[in-house]
């Protein structure tokens, strides 16, 4: 039976929810990770999804998925360290150093898990780590995880950064953490700066690719685009998104990937991804490689949409990439413009407080590769219409 301290707590605080527009609930959607979702029954363009480059269905994934449970079965049935190893995942890992051009790289069981372990086992008491104030979440928990002094930075704001670097100049360890695209704004960080300030104050440097991974540098990450690669000590990435598996990869160093492989907690102490995904990934990895136009069209893509979305007088942000938040302020407004998408049907996603900062509410618009022409104007259409409603 629920303790009457608890019941009260869990209802008071689920009150604040509902006044402030912030319940949420999972949409009755099915099939979605595809370019067309069932929402409820109906049908509707996805636009919500991190599919970016449409390859959760692509046939190369789906084959090397079933290729996989053919060979090896449903799940790995342990840890990586007790029995839970397989050759395709030594396989993934060597594939993806390769790709990235690093030493070594480590694949993990999700991009929190990875933020998690990064910071946790490189992080302690004694060291202060530097945080752009829009890093995901698996950024501030890994960081609250470790016990290190949290410094964050103004969004972006190289400037504030160097000052704040100054100040604690005196720190034993010092460790900078930034995702390369931020995730409900879709801008970029300025990595050219970070890296300078990082090699300049004796930082370790740790980029968040999740979001830019596949897309930019040929797939490769902003990093590679920038020509950065060899400057960031830590990159991390995930293949939920652009790759469209799941799971993610550490690459870097090898002194700095075998020490996390011997401290990492979420790698220690999880079973290891199971071979559907880990097929899954090694195909998306060698297509990606392959055919690594797919990026650069999804960018030309936003581009125009950005473009048309700026026509109509809609914010759109500091956007660069295939994110694109429509800002409208308050969390109604934000949940009138979806439910009007919808029913021209376009789904995307209406974010709010506490994932975006107060009175910042927002659509995200999630771009992906496969759209047609006919997908694009149907999307115009209907924020064109919204626009007139709401």
């Amino acid at each position: 039976m629920l303790a009457h301290s608890h019941k009260k707590f869990i209802a008071r605080e689920a009150a604040k929810l509902r006044e402030g527009n912030r319940v949420r609930q999972i949409p009755p959607v099915d099939h979605g990770a595809e370019r067309y979702l069932l929402h409820a029954g109906r049908r509707l363009l996805n636009l919500a999804s991190n599919n970016y480059l449409g390859l959760a269905g692509h046939p190369a994934l789906r084959q090397g998925a079933i290729e996989a449970v053919e060979r090896y079965g449903t799940s790995s049935g342990a840890s990586r360290l007790v029995s839970g190893n397989f050759a395709l995942l030594d396989e993934l890992e060597r594939e993806m150093s390769s790709f990235k051009g690093q030493e070594d790289a480590l694949v993990v069981g999700s991009g929190f898990a990875a933020n998690l372990m990064i910071l946790s086992s490189l992080a302690d008491r004694h060291t202060v780590v530097f945080s752009d104030r829009l890093n995901h979440a698996s950024i501030v928990d890994g960081i609250r995880l470790s016990g290190a002094k949290h410094v964050r930075y103004r969004h972006n704001d190289t400037d504030h950064l160097a000052k704040l670097l100054e100040a604690h100049a005196g720190a034993p360890r010092k460790v900078l953490v930034t995702d390369t695209v931020f995730s409900m704004d879709g801008d970029i960080a300025d990595l050219a700066t970070l890296v300078d300030l990082c090699q300049r104050h004796g930082v370790l440097s740790v980029v968040d690719e999740a979001h830019a991974a596949g897309i930019f540098g040929n797939g490769r990450g902003l990093a590679a685009q920038l020509g950065l690669a060899d400057r960031v000590d830590i990159h991390m990435g995930t293949f939920s998104k652009g790759f469209g598996s799941y799971g993610a990869y550490i690459a870097g160093k090898a002194e700095i990937i075998g020490y996390l492989r011997n401290t990492g907690r979420p790698f220690i102490f999880s079973t290891a991804l199971p071979p559907a995904v880990v097929g899954a990934s090694l195909a998306a990895v060698r297509l990606v490689r392959e055919a690594d136009t797919l990026g650069r069209r999804l960018l030309d893509m936003a581009r125009d949409v950005r473009e048309y979305l700026g026509s109509l007088g809609l914010d759109v942000g500091s956007s660069r990439t295939a994110i694109i938040p429509v800002m409208l302020g308050g969390n109604e407004a934000a949940l009138a413009a979806r439910d009007a998408l919808v029913e021209r049907g376009v789904l995307v996603g209406a974010i709010r407080p506490p994932t975006v900062p107060q009175n910042t509410a927002r659509l995200r618009i999630s771009l992906r590769a496969d759209l047609t022409d006919a997908d694009l104007t149907l999307f115009k259409t209907a924020v064109a219409q919204m626009t007139e409603r709401v």
